[in-house]
């Protein structure tokens, strides 16, 4: 196969998948311009500064370091070289409206006794289950998580094994088949829910995370997730990559079935011999390729599909600091199956919710001013087309509510201590990040929408258009869209040097 010797391409949002595609691009000898509309990079990994306080967008969580390590090793460089990861332990704390506390990590002896405080005789269904992780985390993950699925022969070819796996069957209900404590279930359930994802319908395929943690552990970026994003940065212009900020994407140009050039809000055009986009689905096809027929086409038949619910967060700083507090817990609310149905089927905003808590100064000081906290409060709601409030009145009857149940359950007078404080609603995820009905994770990872059924890293008519991040196989989360970027990646450079 021949080189791509001068070649150029772009590459549409600076988010995770975004960034990971481009420096594997430049790492290969393509000459990259990575285009971003917000004036930082980062897409859902953005972050702010306030009175002291640095406050991360999320993610928060970082899973297999090694799928990151490797975006520096293509070039004979080492991520330490730009970013410091720690690891977090415990992984997480789940609490219950109880008062049950359960450390959540991948310390085989704590663990256990974690198990056992909940109900002894789970210990030995849980070790079915972790078999069970294993087995789809080699299936869905290792053979097929950078394997971009273009046609539907690709997904027959992979279908008996996730049968064999009974991929049909959502994470809650295998976890149900090996645990008895409800609270268990909930424990091993409830990651889905970190990439967009029902556990009481998401493919048990994606108890494959509970794997993914045991062996690579959960981690922290020095100096929050946007020092992750920036290290990535560096590394992407240190290979000799252009990154253009604060200025949006208006259209890719195209030429038949070919996609042309790249043009801005500021006025700004190039041609490109391939173009990739980071940016929202349904918005890369119905808005970016509008003038084409088959971006109108695609943008159609995207909008029917059904999107992961929205995100509701409360990002404050506090007065004080919390040792005892981790820096990631799950408040669980009183319901756990009638609030999921809430969210992705009702659509309604219900009374009570659940609650991740992230609170990074426990691990990292400096992310707070000299004795505060920074802290921030995520509750999953139904997104914009199911829930139709307005978010500039009820979002701060909301955050005092979040803030209520967490000064309840861990820090009183918790109103009294606020230095400052602001959310984040559907809308703004609309706003800022163009997210299809203000979604948080784009398309729902429901099987008959995974894989080849899932948007496709290559478009099957515009020859040299790709896509990368949430809306691609495998899916949302930092993994997740890492691993897309190396599966477009492959298609590009075939592509490019053919």
């Amino acid at each position: 196969m021949s080189t791509p010797e001068g070649k150029r391409a772009c590459v549409i949002g600076a988010g995770f998948g975004g960034m990971a595609l481009a420096i594997r691009l430049q790492s290969a000898g393509i000459a990259t311009t990575l285009v971003e509309g917000r004036d930082k990079p980062g897409g859902r990994a953005y972050f702010w500064e306030r009175e002291g306080f640095t406050f991360d967008a999320g993610p928060t969580v970082i899973t297999d370091p090694a799928c990151l390590r490797e975006l520096w090793a293509l070039s004979g460089h080492d991520m330490k070289e730009d970013v410091e990861l720690v690891p977090v332990m415990p992984f997480y704390r789940l609490n219950w409206p109880d008062g049950t506390n359960f450390d959540y990590s991948n310390d085989d002896l704590s663990l256990r006794r974690e198990i056992a405080k909940l109900d002894p005789a789970d210990i030995a269904g849980y070790e079915e289950f972790l078999k069970y992780s294993a087995a789809v985390y080699h299936e869905g993950y290792v053979k097929l998580g950078t394997v971009p699925f273009l046609d539907f022969k690709s997904m027959i070819k992979a279908a008996p094994a996730l049968a064999k796996q009974q991929a049909w069957r959502s994470v809650y209900s295998m976890a149900s088949k090996y645990i008895r404590s409800e609270k268990l279930r909930e424990a091993l359930s409830f990651h889905t829910l970190l990439v967009g994802g029902n556990p009481m319908t998401t493919s048990s395929i994606y108890a494959l995370i509970h794997k993914l943690e045991k062996d690579g552990g959960v981690w922290w970026a020095k100096g929050g997730t946007n020092r992750l994003v920036a290290g990535m940065v560096r590394h992407f212009e240190r290979l000799g990559g252009t990154v253009r900020l604060g200025d949006a994407v208006t259209e890719i140009g195209t030429l038949g079935n070919r996609a042309t050039e790249v043009a801005t809000a500021s006025g700004w055009r190039e041609r490109f011999d391939a173009v990739a986009s980071n940016g929202d689905i349904v918005h890369t096809y119905r808005d970016l390729l509008g003038s084409n027929r088959r971006g109108q086409k695609m943008g159609r038949s995207l909008a029917r599909k059904r999107f992961s619910p929205g995100l509701f967060v409360v990002h404050f700083g506090l007065e004080g600091t919390w040792p005892d507090i981790p820096h990631h817990m799950i408040l669980f609310g009183p319901r756990y199956k009638g609030l999921l149905d809430d969210i992705y089927v009702h659509g309604v905003l219900p009374a009570d919710f659940s609650i991740y808590l992230h609170h990074p100064s426990v691990s990292d000081p400096d992310m707070a001013p000299p004795g505060m906290s920074t802290f921030y409060a995520l509750v999953p709601v139904a997104h914009m087309g199911k829930l139709a409030i307005d978010w500039e009145k009820i979002g701060p009857q909301l955050a005092r509510r979040i803030l209520d149940e967490i000064g309840k359950r861990l820090i009183p007078h918790i109103h009294e201590r606020i230095v400052t404080q602001f959310h984040y609603a559907p809308t703004d995820f609309a706003s800022d990040l163009n997210a299809h009905l203000g979604s948080a994770f784009s398309l729902e990872p429901v099987l008959t929408q995974s894989a080849f059924f899932r948007g496709h890293n290559r478009d099957d008519v515009i020859g040299n258009m790709y896509l990368v991040g949430a809306g691609t196989h495998p899916g949302a989360g930092i993994p997740g869209v890492v691993g897309s970027a190396k599966a477009t990646a492959g298609l590009m450079l075939a592509d490019l040097a053919a």
